[in-house]
């Protein structure tokens, strides 16, 4: 589980200051970004693998609004991994109370440069086995 903090900006919000929609999936992508980093894997590095990783499916379920100004924690962890696809799951909390406010999950699956889905495990053994660490169970009730 990796924890990616993040101040939200007044742009990201509405007329009654919450944050829209929209945005959490990309406070999910930013909160891979940084698992990716933290694991030593940055996208640019994948890329010049030729390892790339497009959502196939994504959802999130609000609990309570973010709004303007608040700091939340990101949590994220890779819940399941084959040879072709992944699944993390995030949790969006507040800084200051650690109230939960949304839960979300992605898939994704693996492809080489020209779009070829690939077997990651065979592709790239590096970064599957480092992956492979990573992965954590998750009572999937939360995301409920």
């Amino acid at each position: 589980m990796k924890c990616y903090v993040r101040k939200i900006n007044y742009y990201e919000t509405d007329q009654m200051k919450v944050v829209h929609h929209s945005n959490y999936f990309r406070y999910f992508e930013e909160a891979r970004t940084f698992f990716l980093e933290e694991l030593g894997f940055p996208y640019a590095k994948l890329e010049e693998e030729q390892l790339i990783s497009p959502v196939v499916q994504i959802s999130c379920r609000y609990k309570k609004p973010v709004l303007y100004g608040e700091t939340v924690h990101i949590l994220v962890r890779l819940v399941k991994l084959s040879g072709v696809r992944c699944r993390f799951v995030y949790e969006v909390a507040d800084e200051e109370t650690g109230e939960l406010r949304a839960v979300g999950s992605s898939e994704h699956c693996f492809i080489d440069g020209t779009g070829k889905i690939i077997a990651m495990n065979r592709s790239c053994p590096e970064f599957f086995e480092v992956f492979r660490k990573e992965v954590e169970p998750y009572d999937e009730e939360r995301l409920k």
